[in-house]
């Protein structure tokens, strides 16, 4: 079976990555289409046969795709699936909107659908002057991704809020949802392996369990960074902030003396934040929140507003606290009365184990063999 896999962008590591890299462990072969690459930021990549569009040419394309979103149908439309029996697209943008002809399956592994044009407009376009300007590019994006969102034979959500977006914007039902795994348990296990290994001995030490609180995530406006800190900020608590982007230069200047950005870091150097951590904070709406599953993994509750993909991987209670309002004030009354010591490692690690590299392959290899 010839298979190719589809990526909006090969230009960052994230959560989306670690999915496209365990469909790689699934299809070794397969080539994988992007509207750009950059080599340079992209180390992980290097395993896939990378076919970028036309977009690479532009010199500035690489690093700043956010100014020619007007582009990225033409990208993905301009390639050709005839040689391929199976294309997977995995996506929160455009190349859901490949073409391809009916002998050529279409699995669309279905991130979010597109979030500055339909469930995250308001928080990426948040005056009214925004709004008036940015009308007509969006109204054009929004038709061609209705459109494009009719060209996958089937989907795949993320989690059950995709699942409802995806029902909600684009009226077609997923035909499973497929949660994404996280390497770090495999990375772990695997140093593990050794008797003496500190990555794993550590997981589960309580000494290191009461130093201070962890957000990891890049800074971008719906990730809600700002509620953390300025509830770290009332309550003089210590955070460390792991991650980059354009979001930074506020995020730092409402930052009190509490507060530590420690930049972006190796899986193994992350590892070890998780474990020191006392609990992870999580204030925005995620899809899924890969870095929930993460700090579970290593022992550690999370603290996250109750919304989104997060309700559906914490047990309220026993592996995390929720808050019900996405404000300051509701975060710093749960912190006040947060007690690390209520939370078992055991039922943390318990919880994060179902999402593993192998349970996602084991559930992704079935829906393949369902589809084809």
């Amino acid at each position: 079976m010839r298979v190719a896999l589809v990526y909006d962008r090969v230009n960052k590591w994230g959560g989306a990555e670690r999915v496209l890299l365990a469909l790689h462990e699934l299809f070794p072969q397969a080539p994988l289409f992007t509207s750009v690459y950059d080599e340079k930021k992209t180390p992980w990549a290097k395993v896939f046969r990378i076919h970028p569009s036309f977009l690479q040419k532009l010199p500035f394309a690489r690093s700043n795709h956010e100014f020619i979103p007007f582009l990225m149908p033409m990208a993905f439309e301009h390639f050709s699936f005839d040689e391929y029996d199976l294309v997977i697209s995995l996506t929160s943008e455009a190349a859901k909107g490949i073409i391809t002809k009916t002998k050529t399956k279409h699995i669309c592994y279905c991130l979010t659908p597109t979030r500055y044009l339909w469930s995250g407009y308001d928080a990426y376009f948040n005056t009214p002057a925004k709004k008036i300007l940015s009308k007509p590019l969006i109204s054009y994006l929004r038709r061609w991704d209705t459109v494009a969102a009719n060209r996958p034979d089937v989907y795949v959500a993320a989690s059950a809020e995709v699942a409802k977006r995806i029902k909600k914007y684009y009226e077609r039902d997923a035909a499973a949802i497929i949660f994404p795994p996280t390497d770090l348990i495999s990375l772990n296990k695997t140093s593990a392996k050794g008797i003496a290994s500190p990555v794993y001995m550590a997981r589960n030490d309580s000494k290191h369990g009461k130093e201070y609180f962890l957000v990891v995530s890049r800074f971008v406006p719906y990730k809600r960074i700002d509620l953390a800190i300025q509830a770290c900020n009332e309550l003089r608590l210590p955070l460390k902030i792991i991650g980059s982007g354009r979001e930074e230069s506020y995020l730092r200047s409402i930052a009190g003396r509490t507060v530590e950005f420690v930049g972006n870091l190796t899986d193994a150097q992350l590892i070890q934040y998780y474990k020191k951590c006392t609990a992870l904070l999580f204030p925005g709406v995620e899809d899924f929140g890969l870095t929930v599953i993460e700090a579970q993994y290593f022992g550690k509750p999370v603290i996250a507003f109750a919304k989104g993909g997060a309700t559906e991987t914490i047990i309220d209670g026993k592996t995390g606290r929720f808050f019900f309002e996405q404000t300051v004030a509701a975060l710093t009354k749960t912190l006040k009365t947060f007690d690390a010591g209520q939370f078992h490692a055991r039922d943390c690690t318990q919880q994060a184990e179902k999402f593993s590299i192998e349970a996602f392959k084991r559930s992704f290899q079935a829906l393949v063999k369902k589809v084809i």
